[in-house]
């Protein structure tokens, strides 16, 4: 309960519905009160007339008792009888009988009640001096005098609902681009930091479209500098390293002890692990960037100018890679993000598949999508870690290998820019070894719908 009032506190479309629809209620409850009491009195006003005309008709008639006035209903007669004609009368009213009214009953309209029953009755002294009284019952009266009454407001009845439904639907369409922004926002990613447009904004809401634009822009700022910052401190470092490395190698020639040669050796090892870090910073600045067009490119293609390049490292390891099936994909992508995103992923493929190993390459269509598979005969990835290593600079716990933890962190950019999807599984399901990753990419022929596709295919 305090969830929901929490919740209707907060939405100021809601708030807005049931204002307008107290207020509907409360207009609509005091005209038809009104209404009901203006048609009521007004019934009974007309019913009264019909008992002056009655009189009327009745002026100048010798009246010897009572006359009984009805068509077919004891209820809706109307009886005129001479006053005090009904005094000593033994015969009942509903028997035709006059009513007992006393003499003493002044000119005019009055409600008396007789016996066990309320009669509106209208005393006259006609021309000739007699004093004659019509009555009827005020039950049926009352009932007749109802009965027209809430016809009158049986619209109010009806109409509020339906206004009620109208002004809720209102302010539901009133509220729709503010619902359609919001929805257009929550679905961008981290990269998108393009102004909203407020063409179609409403006037109230765009001040904040206006200051939301602001900080997008101001973000945006923030993290190019973040990225510039990152690329020119790894391609400064660049030079120093590659001065150490070539001092290391020169050193190496020198006549040295057992000892100085081993500890020259792990020199030259974390150099080497010192460029490819800053290789993997530059790689994951251009990945955040998004400065290179998006063309069609074939899969198969940069399947194998990445085996080219790492085919070397899987030699040396005595492991089998290559490409499953000559079936091809043409999908939308930067060359150099395509790459750079197989590259990483064989790369991780290679260096944690022990010596011996198999590291496959496949690619096939699924509906709307290329769907490509790279998948090792290593350890794999515990399914409680496989959110965190697309996380920068994270590595698995026990991993012996030596790495910057950058590698699944560029993967993650680059399929986040060209909305592709990616999944890890086990290669090898019952054993739970060995890593499969599938990434789920748009066609070249269906990239401009921007469509996403379900990976649980």
């Amino acid at each position: 309960m305090d969830g929901d009032a929490r919740r209707l506190n907060a939405s100021l479309q809601r708030k807005l519905s049931l204002a307008l629809s107290l207020v509907i209620l409360a207009v609509a409850l005091v005209a038809g009160l009104f209404s009901f009491m203006s048609a009521l009195d007004e019934a009974h006003e007309l019913q009264d007339d019909v008992l002056r005309q009655v009189a009327q008709l009745a002026d100048g008639r010798f009246l010897s008792t009572v006359v009984h006035l009805q068509n077919g209903n004891e209820e809706s007669r109307v009886i005129v009888q001479r006053l005090g004609a009904g005094l000593h009368s033994s015969v009942g009213v509903d028997a035709g009988g006059p009513v007992a009214l006393p003499l003493t009953l002044p000119d005019g309209l009055q409600t008396l009640r007789v016996g066990n029953e309320t009669f509106r009755v209208l005393v006259e002294t006609t021309s000739a001096g007699d004093r004659i009284a019509v009555a009827q019952e005020s039950g049926f009266r009352d009932e007749i005098a109802r009965g027209s009454a809430l016809r009158t407001v049986t619209p109010f009845l009806i109409l509020v609902p339906v206004l009620l439904w109208i002004v809720a639907d209102l302010v539901r369409k009133m509220f729709r681009p503010i619902v359609s922004l919001s929805l257009e926002i929550d679905r961008r990613s981290e990269q998108e930091l393009h102004p909203i447009e407020d063409e179609r904004v409403p006037g109230e809401i765009r001040p904040f479209v206006v200051a939301i634009n602001r900080l997008l822009a101001r973000v945006s700022r923030s993290m190019e500098s973040q990225r510039r910052f990152v690329a020119d401190a790894a391609h400064e470092l660049r030079s120093p390293l590659t001065a150490l490395s070539l001092q290391a190698e020169r050193l190496a020639d020198a006549d040295m002890s057992g000892l100085a040669c081993e500890r020259l050796a792990m020199l030259r090892q974390g150099i080497e692990r010192g460029r490819k870090l800053l290789d993997q910073l530059l790689s994951l600045a251009r990945a955040q960037a998004a400065t290179a067009p998006a063309l069609p490119i074939s899969v198969q293609s940069v399947y194998r100018r990445v085996l080219e390049d790492l085919m070397p490292l899987a030699q040396a390891k005595s492991i089998d890679i290559g490409v499953e099936g000559e079936q091809d994909a043409q999908v939308c992508c930067s060359e150099l993000d395509m790459i750079a995103l197989v590259r990483n992923l064989v790369d991780n493929a290679i260096r944690y598949t022990p010596e011996g190993g198999r590291v496959d390459l496949s690619v096939r269509r699924s509906r709307e999508c290329a769907v490509l598979r790279i998948q090792d005969t290593g350890p794999g990835i515990a399914p409680h870690e496989r959110e965190r290593v697309f996380d920068s600079f994270y590595r698995a716990l026990g991993s012996e290998q030596l790495g910057s933890g950058l590698g699944l962190a560029i993967v993650k950019a680059i399929i986040d820019r060209v909305g592709a999807q990616v999944r890890l599984e086990f290669s090898d399901e019952t054993k739970q070894t060995g890593l499969r990753v599938e990434i789920r990419m748009p066609l070249a022929d269906r990239s401009a719908t921007k469509q996403t596709y379900d990976i649980t295919e």
